[in-house]
């Protein structure tokens, strides 16, 4: 599956989980479990609670995905 494929949502980061793992809170009431995704980690880019996001969620498990960018 290719990265234009996924679906882009945005949202709220409501809780830290462990081994980097979050949930989101997006927009349409769907609670997404996420990680960061390489390029931000390579970046070293900070995402806590509170945070909005935009995730990329696969559609045919929209239960988890990955966090590509931070407003």
């Amino acid at each position: 599956m290719s990265r234009k494929d996924l679906i882009q949502l945005e949202g709220v980061v409501t809780r830290v989980l462990g081994g980097g793992a979050m949930e989101i809170e997006c927009d349409n009431n769907i609670t997404v479990r996420g990680v960061l995704s390489g390029r931000m980690k390579r970046n070293r880019i900070k995402v806590m609670i509170g945070d909005r996001i935009q995730v990329s969620v696969s559609p045919y498990d929209t239960s988890h995905g990955l966090i590509t960018y931070r407003f």
